[in-house]
């Protein structure tokens, strides 16, 4: 027999640094889940992915117990690393901060590509040049 779901918790961390204290250590807290073997098991899978913030989707059952998928890290972080951009513009539509390239927006699409709604690369450049253009970056 399946095991029940009891809750579902949507959080980011730092590959290969989490710890147990906020943001991850409150939500797996109140949700009843063991932090400590948590921590570990998400350290031990994301070392290759050292300090790049990860979504994480951890799946809590009754019993306790839980399981995790980790997902692509944000569009937005993947855009200020491949251009070297500390953060994205206060007023976008005024203030450009930034430029990126066709195909650098298409390497962003290739990482994100299990996590984008799109059917090819092309498609998903385009996601991500909305959001680039949502920081406040101009495509060249």
């Amino acid at each position: 027999m399946a095991k029940k779901v009891a809750k579902i918790i949507k959080v980011q961390a730092m590959g290969g640094n989490a710890t147990p204290a906020p943001p991850l250590g409150p939500a797996l807290g109140q949700a009843g889940v063991d932090i400590g073997a948590f921590v570990n098991q998400f350290n031990s899978k994301t070392q290759d992915k050292k300090g790049q913030t990860l979504p994480v989707h951890i799946t809590v059952y009754d019993d306790r117990s839980f399981t995790f998928k980790i997902k692509s890290p944000p569009a937005a972080v993947l855009i200020r690393e491949k251009i070297n951009l500390k953060k994205g513009s206060g007023e976008p539509n005024k203030n450009k901060v930034g430029k990126i390239s066709q195909k650098q927006l298409e390497e962003i699409a290739e990482i994100k590509k299990e996590d984008l709604n799109a059917r090819d690369i092309k498609a998903g450049a385009k996601i991500i040049e909305g959001t680039a253009r949502n920081m406040g970056v101009e495509t060249i």
